[in-house]
């Protein structure tokens, strides 16, 4: 599949499965800091990975990223990447401590490390159950890794894989808002491995030339 090619309609299908998985996400961020999280309209983009650094302000921002594998049908990585600031926000809400900084002698926490983890099993979980219900394939996340460096590390990583087979990604970027604080404004990355796209728009009736 050349990515750079796809039709407006197979753009439109992967934009209203972000529009779906975003909002689970949403609600079970709501629910799990107790205040009303809104989320954008995402974003769907075939983007180049270096350009993808761009998106997050650059290779050397520092970032916190929750990183999870899509395993099974149709298998895919998921980021949910945070600054160091709105990642100790989220912590401190969901810890009721208010004094709470992610690093302790340059080191991530270990209470910080086991609330992200379950933010990035809540939020993959909704959006691939979204995603699986809207195309009746079948789609788990992997145990999350969490990471806490620059961004151009972080994402070099995980599109290690990718990148031998294609220099593109099809990115679905949701941005997340906490309307009440400044707290929150994290990017929900969707990269379906390439194999994967023609999976999913068979499933949905959706043909590709390319």
């Amino acid at each position: 599949m050349d990515f750079k090619q796809l039709s407006n309609e197979q753009l439109d299908v992967l934009r209203e499965i972000g529009n779906i998985g975003a909002g689970n996400a949403a609600t079970s961020m709501s629910a799990i800091i107790n205040r009303k999280i809104e989320m954008e309209m995402p974003s769907v983009n075939i983007v180049a990975f270096d350009d993808l650094m761009d998106l997050i302000g650059g290779p050397d921002q520092p970032i916190v990223a929750i990183f999870i594998r899509i395993q099974g049908e149709a298998p895919g990585t998921v980021y949910f990447l945070l600054s160091i600031k709105e990642a100790e926000y989220l912590v401190r809400e969901i810890t009721n401590d208010p004094s709470f900084t992610l690093l302790d002698d340059q080191e991530p926490s270990k209470i910080a490390i086991s609330a992200l983890h379950e933010i990035g099993n809540i939020l993959a979980g909704s959006y691939l159950s979204a995603l699986s219900d809207f195309t009746n394939i079948m789609m788990q996340p992997s145990i999350p890794h969490l990471s806490i460096d620059m961004a151009g590390a972080v994402l070099t990583v995980g599109l290690l894989e990718l990148s031998q087979v294609t220099d593109y990604a099809i990115v679905i970027d949701t941005t997340i808002n906490d309307k009440d604080t400044s707290g929150i404004h994290g990017h929900f990355f969707l990269l379906p491995d390439p194999e994967s796209f023609d999976k999913i728009f068979s499933a949905l009736g959706i043909q590709h030339d390319g």
